[in-house]
Formats: C-alpha cells, structure tokens, sequence
C-alpha cells in the first residue's frame, strides 16, 4: 500500500519465454555445471559467515575505497608527485646546495619557498583525496537487512555485511554486494532490476530464482537454512557467472539470471532475499572499476618543458658565468691589489683558474635560480582550486530539482575543460531521464497527432526568421512567441507556419502521453473512416506488452510498471483512448473498453496463451490471445522493417502511407514502431504451439534458435495497422547544449548499454543523427568457439568493414554529407588493439557522430566516485566548458606564460649584474628583495589574473560557442606565443638593467654629488622590475574588479612600504638599505625619473603588438569586445545576429545542423515545385489556344 498503491501478487513465469523461462523440473533438470581447474575455487556456505573468517577462505570485506592515497602511502606518493615536477626537483637540488658555503644567499632564503611550495601542493591533494574518502564512508555506511539467527532479521552497514549472509532488500534499494537470489515477493521468484549503474541499460531486467528456493520467501524459513554454493572466483565478467548450488543433497546449476549485481537497485518487487556470493572489491562492479590515475594537463606537461629550456639556458648563462669568472682569475686577478694575489684564496688563485671556474659554476647556478619560477606551481595550485569553488558555486549549474550543485573533484585539469575535443557521454540518466511520450501515430493510412516534436518546434522557428530576412512574412507575425506547427512537415505547407503565444493548453501534463488531436480522444475516432482498424490498434496497444498495472488510489488512475519507457507510454496512451490496462493474472490481461464520451465502461478479458518477447535481434513482440468470442488473435509490434517484410499479400494495403508517416516521424525525431496483427484458426495454432512448446522445454545450446524458428513461424502472413510515434524525453536542454557544444566545434561520442536500434533512437532524439545522415554499422560476427582461427576471422572481418568506411568516407564530395558511426562493444574491443586502433580512429575523427552501444562499464569508464568534475544534469555540461573552460584554460595560459615573462626580465639582470662585475658572483639585489619577489610583490597580481581574468562575459561565451576553439587551437599556450612571451622578458630585462645603469653609473645620484652606491641601484633597479611587471599584467587583463586593482597596484606601494620600514630598523638588521628610500632614493629626482622612463620603455613592444593585433589582425574576442564597448550590440541588433552566425563553427550534428537539413530540403521541394510551375506555365504559353 506504500503510496497509495496496490499490486496483486502474480506467478510470471509463462509470459517470460526467451530470457527467463527453464524447463519444468517434471520435465527433466539442468545438468550441475562441471567446475574443476583453476577460476573455479570459490566456495561459499550459505547463512553460515563465519566459516569464511577462516583459511583459506578469508574473503574480502565489504568495504570499498577510491581514494588514491592512505595514511602509509600518502607521503611517499605525495612527495614523489611533487617532486616529479621538474622545478620542484631543481629548488630541491638548489636548497641542498644552499647549506655550503658557496651559496650566494642565506640557506632559508631557498629552503623556506620550497617548504611552503611543496606543502601547500600536498596539502591540497590531501583535500581532494579527503573528499573521495568521505563519499566511500557514505556508501560503506549505507544500510541494509542481514539474517542474524532464528530468523531475525538486523538492519547492518554495508560494510560489515559478509559472504555468506542471507540479505533481505526492498523496493528501490540498491544491492550491497553480488547476491544469489533465493526468493522475492512474487511466488515464481521473479524479480525486476535495473542495471544502468553498471551498464547504461534503461530497459528493467527479470531475475528469476531457482524453483528449489522459491519457497524461503519469509523470515522464519531461514532459521534452518543451509546450503553451499560451488562458483568461478571474483572476476569483471557482468554477463556470465558459472556454479552450482548443493542444497538438499542435491546440485543445481546457476547462471546470471539468478545473480543480482553490486549498485544495480531492486524495482517493482516489493522485496527479495539473497546470499551474498561476492563482496567489496571482489563484486563485479569494483573488478570493472580502475584506481584513480594521477593526471596532469596538456598545459602542465607543456610547462616542464619550458622549464626545460629555461634549465638549459641557466645552465648556458652559468657556463658563461663560470668561464668568464676564470678568464678574470688567470688574468684579472694578479691586478686587484685588494684581492691580495700574494696570498691568494683557493677560489682567487691565478694558477688554478679551471678550479676556479668550475666551483665558481655552483654558485652561478644557485645566482640565476629566480629564472625559474618557484613560486609558479603553488599560485598555479592556489588559482584552480578557486576555479574548482568558482564551478562548485555557480548557481547555474545548480539543480534544483535533486538540490545537487556542479562539484569540481579535482581541480588538476581545469584547463583541461577548455581544450576538449571529443565528449565521451553515457547515455542513461546523462542524455535521457528515462520518459517517453506517445506523440503520434498512423492508423489505416491516417496520420494523428498535431502536436510537434522539439525538432519540429527549432525548424519552424528557424524558418520563420529566415522567411522574414528573405520578406516572405513581416516582422511583425513573429514576436517573441511560441512557435507551433501543426501536423508534419511536407512542402505544401511550407508557409503555413503558425506563430503564436503558448498558455492556451489548459489540459493538465499526463506522464507519457503528450497527443493533442480530437479526432481520437473522447471517442470520436468512432466518426473516423476506419473505426474497426482504429479499433484494433488501441487494442494491440493495450494487450501486447509486460507490464504490471498499479492503481493510485489518490487519483483512481493505474499507472503501469514496464520493462521499457515505451511500453508505459503506449499503455498510458491506450488508457487515455479509452482502453485502460487495468489487470493481469496467471494467465489473463483486462481491459476496461471505452467506446463513446458517454463514458460506458466495458471489461473484457483476453487470455493470454503466448508471449513472444522483444529481443535485440528478432526487433519484435508478438502476443497470442483469445478474445470473449474465442477468436485467435496474434498482435505484434516492432521495427518497421521487420513488420514490413513478414505482411500477408492483403495485409499492405496501408503500407505507402504508413511508410510516409514513419519518413516524418524520423524526421521530427520521434521513435517509431510499426504495429500489425493476424487472425489464427484453431489447428494452425494447435499444431505450431505444440512445437513451440517443445521448443521451451528442451535443454542444450540450440535452445534458443529453437524458440526463434517456432516464433518465426506464427509470426507472418500479418496485417498492417499503423505505426506509433514517441518522442524520447531527453533531460532538460540536451538537444541545446548538443547544439551549442556542437557549434563551439566539440564532437560528441555516445557511450551506452543499450541495444544498437536504441542507441539509434537516441541518437535521432538528440539530434546526434538525423535523417539523410549515413550510418556506418561496424558490428562483428559471430563466432563458435574461442580458437585463434576464429578470432582472426572476426578481426578479418571487422577489418574489412572500416576500409570500406574510411573509402566511403574519403570518396564523397558532397560537402553537406555527414557521417555517423555506430560500433558495438565487443566490436569496439577488436578494434582498439594495435593492429587496427588508428584505423578506427581515423574514421571515427571522420564521422560527425559516433555511437557505441553494447559498451561494458570498464569500457565507460564512468563511475561518478572516480570522476574529476560531477554535473546533476547533461545541459550544464554547456556552461561548464564553453564558460568555465574557456575561462580557466585562458587564465593558466596567460599566467605562465605572464610568469616566465616576469621571472625571465629579473632573473637575467642577476646575470647582466654579475657580467658588469666581472663576473664576481654578487647579487645587486637584497636577499629580503629576493625572497619577496616570488612570493609576495608579484605572486598576487598574477594569481588574480588566473582567478577573475574574463576576455568576455559568460552571456558572450554562451552566444559565442566558437570562442571555445581558442583553447582546442592552443592559440594562448602554443610555442609561438610562449617564445614570444620569453623575448619580451629578455627585452624587459635589456631595458632594467642597461637604462638603470646608463642613467645612474657615470652621474651624480644625489644633490651633493655622491654617485650611488651597488645597494641604490639594485633598490633602482628593482623598483623598476616591480612597476615593469605589474603595468604588464595590467594590460593583459580585459576585465578588471576593484580586487584586480588593490592587488596590482597594492603591490607596488607595498613595495615602497617595505623598503621605508626594512630601511627604518636598526642597522644591525637593515645592513646596507638602512633608511634608504627616505634619506637616499626619495629625494633623488633620477630615482622617479628612471622609473618611469624604465616602465614605459619596457612595455612599449607589447602596447605596440597589442594594438597592431587589435586594429589589423583582431581575434574573435577583440571584435567582440569592441562591439559590446561601443554598444554596437544594442544599436543593431541584426548586426549582432550577423557576428554570432559568422562566429558559428559549421558542424553536421546538433539542432542547428538539423533545422539547416530540413530548411536545405525544403528549399529544394520549393525550388522543384517552382521549377515544375514555370514549366507548365512556359507550355501553356506556347500552346495554341494560347497562340
């Protein structure tokens, strides 16, 4: 009775023929599966844990982890991922060489940065892998009920449950571990489960237990329960399972049918009971899973290179140093008195100038340090993990309705998010949410249904604005309303589109029925030409199925639990027809008959003699029935061309208009299925059910093609009737942000475990296919046994299909054409082996879309607890990338290379230095300047540039998906820039030093003539740098908030704050620097000028490029921004229209791509039509009459 509805308690064991059904133990048993050899160990005694406490059977627990890291393992991986990092190795190697004496700076000034560099990185993996291990406690503490003793049943964590346990699981609950099922609330121990956590499959899947345990279906038969089961050991395997269940003193054999599988959850079965046979790790669904990877980006592993170059050119510049440091000792040195040559230190002495050159090359190395970057890759850690709590708080990646926000798992590969190529998806709960409406259909060569399709809707709204700009229709027939289109398309009524406001349905939604045509409702299908076909369409809708009905007592409705959306849908539409599915039994369905809005209501029974269920490969269901007045009747529904080639000589006399009908219904997107039935005599029946009926109760391999032959059979000589159309509800905004992303020049491959007629629904649902588009099956043969010759041949095979595809593909020349490529996961494990995987993805980077159905779970690769970045709803995916990825890959490109740049035009004037000084190996700078240089004075400019910078808006991203391709080009981190980034640091370093030293060298420094001294022009020199650097961020940024600007220009006057305060102390602290900006470089006039004229020359070459770039060779960005500056935008709105039309990339998949094809074949039934009429009229000119 929970939520108000009721189920009767049914036997099903008939209706399942195909998947489900065994031979009747009267009729003879399975034979025990033969289990020797090693795979086949596993021995579990049922309701008896703790035997499996001992050896050797100790088998795993039940607890799960995904972390990457435990408290043993953590630091030693930490510090080894740290440390793999080319940087952090040289600080490492320099901080070492720090503590000897030949050190340039003090020992901290070098320890303390990579102390603090190299922490801050690991603790932020600590927090991350924090995360991870509280969404395992979460799991692991999940509850379930375990059998204790006597019968008692105890609500346990998951955690502790252990092989052996006998588990009692309810309705919507997910199973903790891999259960044999024993019993379950149905008397034939049916059960339905749903699989799409493990293999994406949207269709229920019928378990059935053993008939030997059928009857442990309450808690007191299990006081004394007790049995052991022999099976194959943990392996990933989700569609076999092999063993035998010794109970009763007897074997049994088992199979998958009877195994329910970890995080697949219970559905419509009030409850089951099971014994766990695999846990934790062992489960199928943890075999299938792999450990988390470390992962850097593209851009990150970019990065180590240009680090090293810059070792190479530390190492070139240290030689010079070195080398120039002996050739002043052996030539130099005898001529400074002051440096005593007649008693000479070990590093000074004139006869030892290679020793003294090559000690002199350590302490070079650790001088010209600052040109590599310590301080990058923690601002860089800093920076994406406020992009990670950017994406984890946007509001617009929130989803109200489940309350799950966007959450960025890791923030490693935000950069990553802007330079995707190719989006990966599953399809179940990602694209689809599992709802599917009956939106229209054919009956007796009629089609029915007004309402449109979401493609219909986007085509007609396109047509009317491009009628408009043509002045077809004015503008002022097409406000800002809803459009609707009534009927399907055809090309007589290409200027009837009908465009006006929504809100005038005032009927309340109905779950899986959105049809709008009176011609059928409320009983006027009556007053239709054909009311008997009419009639036995909606009975075909609600009799052949396999659903169960429940009544709502809330609304008095019944509401149906199907195997598939689509059978709901076709059950609610035949319910609001009229003819409402209201019971099942053993052997019977009822249908309650409405045949007038009158409202008279008639029950009638038909029994239920056969079904003939739906598999992938007969694409059909057929149900045998015998009316009230005993007429045989075989209803079928399926493919199209399935039903089409098995129609009787009189039984097409709807099949042109049908075939018309279902071309429209593709072509809006809908998914179709024809329906047919047949009138059987009593003998033909009697005679084939008895074959059929031997069919189902034999044992052997050829069981199967049995059952398919005897199907065959009856299944023919059929009467076509119509065809149903449902449109796939996809999530909200799927079909848009396919477009969008399709447009931003993103290719999108469907990964899925449905069946390939499925995945090509979906497909034509979102837009991935579309009619016109060329399919190509890559599928491969099947292959008795699993010998080498075999295996060769299915490769052989599957190798031959894509050479002709990639022909195919290569050979066509119209540029319209497109391409989708469907593949099967078997067939996808073939083809990504050595031998034929570039092939494969030649001609899958070829095709428009790519679909692979079939596909395991360690093929998708997609469990959540494992992923990097988590989204509640596939739209999202839309802002994630063309904003957040956008965003993020532009602001670490501009940051790096923004931080070379810097650390290049200072570390080089250390060397500029140290050349002017004869090579002596003294820093011009202090070593507190030195310290804070990094880490303070221009660490938080550039760290606001990586957190807020925005070359537009997140409106202009969105209208504007082709920005994206800035990142998939690598047009801000490609080498042409980075190197032009470095030319600008050395030209910037040029300008410091010489300017500095040509303008306060060889004149008075002060008003009383003294010159400066080393510590006033280092203090110069780096005021210089400080101004140079932070005006250049400055111009690199677009978008400027009054944190850019304190952190900017706070840099600078902190700057000026620490040298007025370091210079205040007392001298024993300040050494050199004591109270030098106020009594020495304030009052010099020189100082302020020299800055100034230093900044400005500095930056003169990238104002120049800048404005080269912007005025003559303008990026998309740049038009952009000048329009919304200029409001452009506002004042010419077609203007706008026209930049964003320019800016789309042509893609062949998407709404847009499909509204081009259908405009495309319009125009050209139009053109064709005109064409024809000018024709005429050109004859009739000529005509005599008209002569």
């Amino acid at each position: 009775m929970a939520r108000g509805r009721i189920r009767s308690k049914l036997r099903l064991s008939h209706l399942y023929t195909f998947g489900c059904l065994k031979p009747s133990t009267l009729e003879g048993e399975d034979p025990p599966h033969p289990l020797h050899g090693p795979g086949f160990s596993r021995t579990v005694f049922c309701n008896q844990p703790h035997m499996h406490k001992k050896k050797p059977l100790r088998y795993r627990s039940n607890y799960v982890s995904t972390t990457r890291y435990n408290l043993i393992t953590f630091f030693p991986k930490s510090l080894y991922e740290q440390f793999h990092r080319a940087a952090n190795l040289y600080f490492l190697v320099a901080a070492i060489l720090s503590v000897f004496p030949l050190s340039p700076f003090n020992k901290w000034s070098m320890i303390a940065p990579l102390v603090f560099v190299v922490g801050l990185s690991m603790m932020k993996e600590a927090l991350e892998d924090w995360r991870r291990f509280m969404q395992d406690v979460k799991i692991n503490a999940r509850k379930t009920c375990v059998h204790k003793t006597d019968g008692v049943f105890r609500s346990r964590k998951w955690k502790k449950v252990s092989v052996g346990d006998v588990v009692r699981v309810e309705k919507d609950e997910f199973f903790p571990a891999d259960l044999l099922l024993l019993s379950s609330s149905y008397e034939d121990g049916i059960c339905y489960v749903e699989t799409m956590n493990l293999d994406g499959e949207t269709n229920l899947k019928v378990k059935r237990s053993l008939e030997v345990t059928m009857t442990l279906d309450d808690e007191d038969s299990f006081k004394n329960f007790m049995g052991t089961i022999r099976c194959e050991d943990p392996n990933p395997s989700l569609y076999t399972f092999v063993g035998n269940l010794e109970y009763n003193r007897q074997k049994f054999p088992l199979d998958p049918s009877q195994i329910l599988l970890r995080d697949s959850k219970l559905r419509n079965t009030a409850y089951v009971y099971g014994v766990v046979v695999f846990t934790g790790h062992d489960t199928k669904v943890m075999q299938n899973s792999t450990k988390s990877p470390s992962k850097r980006s593209r851009i990150e592993r970019t990065m180590d290179y240009i680090i090293y170059t810059l070792l190479v050119l530390l190492i070139l510049i240290s030689c010079i140093s070195s080398s120039g440091f002996a050739w002043e000792t052996e030539f130099h040195m005898p001529k400074m008195w002051y440096l005593r040559p007649d008693a000479p230190e070990d590093l000074t002495n004139p006869i030892s100038p290679v020793y003294a050159g090559v000690v002199h090359l350590i302490t070079a190395l650790l001088l010209y340090g600052y040109l590599i970057p310590i301080s990058l890759y923690v601002s860089i850690e800093v920076v994406k993990v406020w992009q990670a709590s950017f994406i984890n708080q946007d509001l617009r990646m929130y989803d109200d309705e489940s309350g799950v926000p966007a959450q960025a798992r890791t923030s490693n590969l935000n950069e990553e998010l802007g330079q995707v190529h190719i989006i990966l998806s599953d399809k179940t709960g990602t694209l689809t949410c599992n709802q599917m409406d009956f939106l229209k259909c054919s009956i007796a060569g009629t089609s029915y249904g007004v309402r449109s399709s979401e493609v219909e809707l986007a085509a007609a709204k396109q047509m009317a604005v491009d009628l408009e700009e043509h002045g077809e229709i004015s503008s002022a027939t097409t406000p800002q309303c809803q459009t609707k289109v009534y009927g399907t398309w055809d090309s007589s009524r290409t200027h009837e589109i009908e465009v006006q406001s929504g809100g005038d349905n005032t009927r309340a939604p109905i779950k899986g029925f959105g049809f709008e045509d009176d011609r059928l409702m409320n009983g006027n299908w009556l007053r239709e030409s054909q009311p008997n076909d009419i009639l036995q369409f909606f009975r075909v809708l609600a009799i052949c199925h396999t659903a169960i009905p429940e009544l709502d007592e809330e609304s008095g409705k019944y509401t149906y639990e199907a195997e598939s959306p689509d059978e709901a849908s076709f059950l609610a539409a035949a319910r609001e027809f009229g003819f409402e599915f209201c019971k099942r039994t053993q052997s019977s369905v009822f249908i309650r008959e409405r045949f007038s809005s009158s409202g008279q209501i008639v029950e009638r029974e038909y029994k239920v003699l056969n079904l003939l269920d739906f598999t992938s490969k007969r694409k059909r269901m057929s149900v045998v029935v015998r009316d009230e007045e005993g007429q045989l009747l075989l209803l079928c529904k399926g493919a199209d061309s399935i039903i089409f080639e098995r129609l009787a000589k009189n039984g097409k006399t709807y099949l042109g208009p049908t075939t018309k009908h279902l071309t429209e219904y593709g072509e809006a997107g809908l998914r179709t299925l024809a329906l047919a039935y047949r009138k059987l005599d009593e003998e033909e029946y009697s005679a084939w059910n008895s074959e059929f009926q031997k069919a189902k109760t034999s044992i052997g391999s050829d069981r199967d093609g049995l059952l398919e032959t005897g199907a065959d059979m009856i299944e023919k000589d059929l009467i076509l009737i119509g065809a149903t159309a449902v449109e796939d509800k996809l999530q909200k905004g799927v079909p848009q942000c396919i477009d969008k992303l399709a447009q931003a020049g993103l290719k999108l491959w469907v990964l899925t475990g449905d069946k390939m007629e499925t995945a090509i629904n979906i497909g034509f649902a979102c837009s991935l296919l579309r009619q016109g588009m060329r399919q190509i099956c890559i599928t491969s043969i099947n292959q008795d046994g699993g010998s080498q010759d075999s295996k060769r041949a299915v490769k052989e095979n599957i190798l031959n299909q894509l050479t002709k595809a990639v022909q195919m593909v290569k050979l066509e020349k119209d540029p319209h054409a497109a391409f989708a490529l469907i593949i099967d996961g078997k067939t996808l494990t073939y083809t990504l082996e050595d031998d034929m995987k570039y092939q494969f993805l030649a001609l899958a980077v070829d095709c428009a879309s790519v679909i692979c159905c079939r596909v395991s779970p360690k093929q998708k690769a997609l469990a959540v607890m494992a992923s990097d970045f988590s989204i509640a709803q596939f739209r999202f995916l839309e802002r994630l990338l063309v904003v957040h990825g956008h965003w993020c890959y532009k602001r670490i490109a501009q940051m790096i290379c923004y931080f070379f740049y810097k650390n290049i035009a200072f570390g080089l004037t250390l060397f500029y230095f140290e050349a002017f000084t004869g090579f002596s190996g003294q820093s011009v700078y202090n070593d507190y300047y030195l310290l804070l240089f990094n880490v303070v004075l221009t660490s938080l400019p550039v760290i606001a540039l990586g957190v807020f910078e925005q070359d537009v808006s997140s409106e202009i991203c969105l209208q504007f998906p082709a920005l994206y391709q800035q990142g998939t080009k690598n047009l801000f981190f490609d080498w042409s820039r980075i190197l032009g980034w470095m030319c600008n640091g050395v030209y910037s370093s040029l300008v410091i030093f010489f300017l500095n030293i040509g303008i306060i060298y060889s004149q008075a420094f002060r008003a009383g003539g003294q010159t400066a001294d080393m510590d006033a022009v280092g203090t110069t020199m780096f005021t210089c740098i400080i101004w140079a650097v932070n005006v250049q961020i400055a111009l690199t940024m677009s978008h400027f908030t009054w944190i850019q600007h304190v952190l900017i220009w706070g840099s600078i006057a902190f700057w000026y704050l620490f040298v007025a305060l370091y210079g205040m102390m007392p001298s024993s602290l300040s050494g050199n620097v004591y109270r030098i900006l106020d009594e020495i470089l304030a009052p010099a006039p020189i100082y302020w000028m020299a800055t100034l004229l230093v900044t400005v020359t500095a930056v003169i070459p990238y104002v120049t490029h800048i404005a080269y770039q912007r005025f003559l060779n303008p990026m998309d960005h740049h038009i952009i921004q000048e329009i919304k500056y200029y409001k452009r935008d506002v004042e010419d709105a077609r203007l706008w229209t026209r930049e964003r039309t320019k800016a789309r990339e042509k893609t062949k998949i998407g709404f847009t791509a499909r509204v081009d094809a259908k405009i495309r074949h319009l125009r050209s039934k139009l053109s064709k039509k005109q064409s024809n009429l000018s024709h005429c009229s050109t004859q009739d000119a000529m005509s005599p009459r008209s002569l």
